[in-house]
C-alpha cells in the first residue's frame, strides 16, 4: 500500500483497476477493520468491482497501516468523510461512487452531504445502528475500549465471540477467523481509541439524508443487532433513489457482488 498525508493523518491506500473507465469507486471499511482484514473476508469481490473502473481502498485513520490520532471526536463519521474527500482530491479523483460497509456507510453518507457535487452514487453495505439505536450502543463501545485497555486483545476476542452472528454467516467460520487474526495484529491502545471514537459517530440526521438524490443500492443482512435491518429499511425509504436487498442465507450473501457490479454498470459513465 502507498501512503499520503491528508489533513492531520497519514493514510495507507491502494488504487486498482483501469484508469480511463467508469466512474471511480471509493470503498470504506468497517469499525476496527482495514484492507488486510477485508482481503481475508471480503463482503464483495473487489477484483470484480475493479474490472471496469478505478477502485480506491484505504485504511481509515486509526485503522490498519494508517496513522492514529488520539482525539475521539476525530473518529466521527463526518470527520472520516472529510478524510475521504481530502484523500480523493489528493489522488485526482473528483467525482466518484462512495461505497462501504458499516462505518464505511456512515462515511459515504456524510461525504455525499459534504460534497454533493462529487459523490455521484452510493453503495451501502450492512448499514450500522443509527439515530435512536445508535445512542444505545455508545456505552457498549466504551465498555469495549475499557476492556481492551485493562485486559487486552484476547479478552476482547473472547467477548466478541459471544455476540450474535448474522443469519447468512451462521455455521460459517470465515468472518470470525479474519476478525481474530486482525485483532491479534492490532495495537490494543489504538483499537481502544477507535472504539471510544465510535461513540461520537452517527449517520446524518434523517432530514439531511432525504436530500441525497443520487442512485443508491443498499445491501443488508438479517439477524445482526449491530447492523439492523431497520436502519437499512429507513435509509431505503429516506433516500429518493434507493433500492434494498436483504441477505438471509449464505446463498443470498453470495449474490452481493453481482448486485453491486450490476448497479455500478447501470450508472452513467
Amino acid at each position: 500500500m502507498e501512503r499520503i498525508v491528508v489533513r492531520d493523518v497519514e493514510l495507507a491506500y491502494e488504487v486498482t483497476g483501469p484508469p480511463a473507465a467508469g466512474t471511480p469507486l471509493v470503498w470504506g471499511h468497517g469499525l476496527s477493520s482495514n484492507k488486510a482484514n477485508e482481503d481475508r473476508f471480503p463482503f464483495l469481490d473487489f477484483a470484480a468491482l475493479a474490472a471496469d473502473r478505478r477502485l480506491l481502498r484505504y485504511d481509515a485513520r486509526g485503522h490498519g497501516a494508517s496513522g492514529f490520532t488520539a482525539e475521539p471526536t476525530g473518529y466521527s463519521w463526518a470527520e472520516l468523510a472529510g478524510d475521504q474527500l481530502a484523500l480523493t482530491s489528493a489522488l485526482g479523483i473528483e467525482r466518484y461512487v462512495a461505497a462501504g460497509a458499516s462505518m464505511g456507510c456512515g462515511t459515504a453518507l456524510h461525504a455525499a452531504l459534504l460534497a454533493p457535487e462529487r459523490v455521484v452514487a452510493l453503495l451501502l453495505v450492512v448499514p450500522p445502528t443509527a439515530w435512536e439505536s445508535r445512542r444505545e450502543r455508545v456505552d457498549i463501545w466504551e465498555q469495549v475500549a475499557t476492556l481492551l485497555e485493562q485486559r487486552g486483545v484476547e479478552a476482547f476476542i473472547e467477548g466478541m465471540r459471544a455476540t450474535v452472528t448474522p443469519d447468512p454467516l451462521v455455521g460459517r467460520s470465515e468472518r470470525d477467523e479474519a476478525f481474530e487474526a486482525n485483532a491479534r495484529a492490532a495495537d490494543p491502545a489504538r483499537l481502544a481509541g477507535v472504539f471510544r471514537g465510535a461513540g461520537h459517530a452517527d449517520l446524518p440526521p434523517r432530514e439531511q439524508i432525504a436530500t441525497i438524490d443520487v442512485p443508491t443500492r443498499i445491501l443488508a443482512w438479517s439477524g445482526d443487532p449491530a447492523h439492523p435491518e431497520g436502519t437499512a429499511q429507513q435509509l431505503c425509504e429516506l433516500l429518493p433513489r434507493a433500492d434494498l436487498f436483504v441477505a438471509r442465507t449464505w446463498d443470498d450473501f453470495r449474490t452481493w457482488t453481482d448486485r453491486a457490479v450490476s448497479f455500478l454498470r447501470s450508472l452513467p459513465v
